[in-house]
């Protein structure tokens, strides 16, 4: 049975209920569920946005246009969206003898909309769709550890792992994005044939769909309802070091000090895991920590910011392990010994959806590392109303409470004029293994993980990378020069290296971070220390050649500042991608959609890695339509061409548009 209810259409069979509404200009949205009533959650679509849908019925079934793009479906309930130029888009795969005049109609009776009962209430979904062109390019997903830019002939897993982060949304080259909005563990399978999303335990299918001419015109439609980043604060845009890990104040700061005596130029350092006496404990362990506030305050004299790793493990033996557990603040097992993680202890990970348990956390944090070192900002114009969000109580504010020319705690991160947030205002960064459809607006910054130091580990990043962008997650970095292993004595390790770190200075947060072989002695008795230190990681330990390459590339990273802090501005504002397929800026261009290893930071520099040990030049095309400028050689290549470049140790090749050649 079809109905509408205003601009939604309404179709009913046996136990199934399907939901089609606009949501947000040329988007519709779909739900079905077997429940009585539809589930509310909205999940990743924070925001709805306007939209121009008209519903109506048709001798056939029902259609559903919103600006560019049209829902169709059956009397008997199979859909089939297509743009504006009437290009189908998406059909489902329906394979059953329900209606016989359907040219698909099958007797292999497989459903499209698949709910498979589970014990205990929920259902096994699975969405399958037609395979409507085979040429169709599929971009986005997240991140995994593979190195193919197009997805399509792809299996994956949606489920996070340590690497691995599923962010269901995706952009075809046929012009339309789509969101799985179900954050269930499932799978997603780009097969040839056909296209399918799983989600192993749910009460609802629920998908958003958008048409649009352009990679960016989906992109920044999809930002518009799941949200954007904020600004990037200054910090972010220069470099960070990082190590596993850092065992003791007085070696953290001697590493900040030789920075700044050499007079290279770093924005923030990390204090990395087991800094705490034990887990669960989020604080300095006193041992070897022994005067926080003296130490911020050097750092900040310094003019460099500190990060420190919290995390959710809490050990048995911690002292808030007691009153955690009274309270129900620890996650629970179905049975047996309460263990989450057996690692230097054993522990059981914070129920961090509990509130009470992650409002404990948070004033925990705030009383021992919040306190320590209170980042500010400062009101300096008088404008007559402005809208602040209290990450305190994680919600906006709308007035003039606060008083210009005055200084704040971090609690008033984001001050926003008519929309658009102050300059030099200071934002909340998470550095986070993981984040879902959605986490780009709560500051996510997603590095790709525990990976290995290899070229072949490289090249998944960069993949990782590009479509995690595509995918709304637009602050992303990697350990650089991978993670597990490498010795900075050895001459492959230093040729990764180079290659990496220069890389590094082209992707949205340059992080210098991993765990170096050898591991260093144990340093201490107690507390944290029992977790060992890997070997040095800071730029000059790698050799005389190595240094140059880094004071190199450090340098570039630093004049291109005001650049990256336009496209940070862009991100913000838009959704843009700060690391870019060729595709996003010349969708025109047929062998853009072909090319996997060069990007672009931003709108104007293109970037092709060295991506394979030994090699000293490598091939590079340049997008039709553009004049090309090598930063290296200053020479000029007319567009829609495959130049063969030089690249030894010291030069990662970079291109800039003739007609916009950024100033640095």
């Amino acid at each position: 049975m079809l109905t509408l209810e205003g601009n939604k259409i309404i179709f009913h069979y046996d136990a199934e209920t399907l939901w089609i509404e606009p949501w947000g200009p040329n988007a519709l949205r779909v739900r079905a569920t077997k429940e009585a009533l539809m589930p509310g959650e909205d999940w990743a679509l924070s925001f709805r946005g306007e939209d121009c849908g008209k519903a109506v019925l048709t001798e056939q079934g029902a259609e559903l246009t919103n600006g560019k793009i049209t829902a169709k479906i059956s009397r008997l309930g199979k859909l089939m969206i297509y743009n504006a130029d009437g290009k189908l888009l998406l059909e489902e795969y329906h394979r059953n003898r329900r209606d016989v005049f359907d040219s698909k109609s099958s007797a292999i009776d497989v459903e499209a909309r698949e709910f498979k009962p589970i014990i205990g209430g929920d259902y096994h979904l699975t969405a399958r769709f037609e395979s409507v062109d085979k040429n169709e390019k599929i971009f986005g997903m997240g991140q995994y550890q593979q190195p193919y830019l197009d997805l399509k002939g792809l299996d994956l897993e949606l489920a996070h792992r340590n690497s691995q982060a599923s962010v269901p949304f995706a952009i075809s080259s046929l012009g339309y994005g789509f969101l799985w909005n179900n954050p269930g563990v499932g799978r997603a399978v780009f097969g040839k044939n056909i296209m399918s999303f799983e989600a192993y335990s749910t009460k609802a299918l629920d998908y958003w769909v958008v048409a649009g001419n352009t990679p960016a015109e989906i992109e920044e439609a999809y930002a518009a309802v799941a949200g954007t980043v904020p600004m990037m604060p200054e910090y972010g845009l220069g470099f960070w070091q990082c190590k596993l890990r850092y065992q003791t104040q007085e070696e953290l700061l001697e590493v900040a000090r030789e920075y700044k005596r050499r007079g290279l130029p770093i924005d923030l350092i990390v204090i990395d895991f087991f800094h705490w006496p034990k887990q669960g404990e989020w604080k300095f362990d006193p041992t070897y920590w022994p005067d926080p506030d003296a130490m911020v305050r050097e750092l900040t004299d310094m003019g460099i910011e500190l990060m420190v790793s919290i995390w959710p493990t809490v050990d048995r033996e911690s002292e808030n392990f007691q009153e955690m557990l009274e309270k129900g603040y620890l996650i629970r097992t179905e049975h047996g010994y309460r263990i989450g993680m057996d690692f230097m202890a054993p522990t059981v990970h914070f129920d961090a959806t509990n509130p009470g348990a992650r409002e404990y956390v948070w004033q925990k944090a705030k009383q021992n590392y919040y306190s320590k070192g209170i980042k500010t900002f400062w009101l300096d114009e008088a404008e007559p109303e402005y809208t602040v969000y209290d990450f305190e109580n994680y919600r906006y504010h709308q007035g003039t409470n606060l008083q210009i020319g005055n200084t704040y705690p971090l609690r008033y991160a984001q001050a926003f004029y008519e929309g658009q947030e102050k300059e030099g205002q200071q934002n909340i960064v998470n550095l986070l293994r993981c984040a879902w459809a959605g986490s780009q607006k709560f500051g996510a910054l997603v590095w790709s993980g525990d990976i290995a130091s290899s070229f072949e580990s490289m090249r998944n990043q960069l993949a990782a990378g590009l479509n995690m962008g595509l995918a709304g997650i637009p602050w992303w970095t990697t350990d650089i020069g991978g993670f597990h292993g490498g010795n900075p004595d050895d001459p492959a390790f230093r040729e990764l290296f180079a290659r990496w770190f220069a890389w590094g200075a082209f992707c949205p947060v340059m992080r210098l971070h991993g765990n170096r072989e050898p591991i260093q002695p144990q340093f201490g008795t107690t507390g944290g220390a029992a977790c060992r230190s890997g070997a040095p990681n800071e730029v000059w330990s790698y050799g005389d050649e190595v240094y140059e390459i880094c004071k190199k590339y450090l340098d570039i990273r630093e004049k291109m500042r005001p650049y990256t802090r336009r496209i940070m501005a862009e991100a913000h504002e838009k959704g843009t991608p700060v690391m870019r397929p060729l595709f996003y800026m010349f969708p025109g261009d047929p062998a853009s959609w072909e090319i996997e290893d060069e990007y672009f930071y931003g709108p104007d520099v293109l970037v092709a890695p060295v991506l394979y040990a030994g090699q000293r030049e490598r091939q590079v095309y340049l997008p039709a339509g553009e004049t090309w400028v090598d930063a290296a050689s200053g020479k000029t290549y007319p567009g829609g061409q495959t130049v063969t470049v030089e690249a030894p140790l010291d030069t990662i090749p970079v291109f800039f548009r003739e007609s916009n050649t950024p100033a640095f």
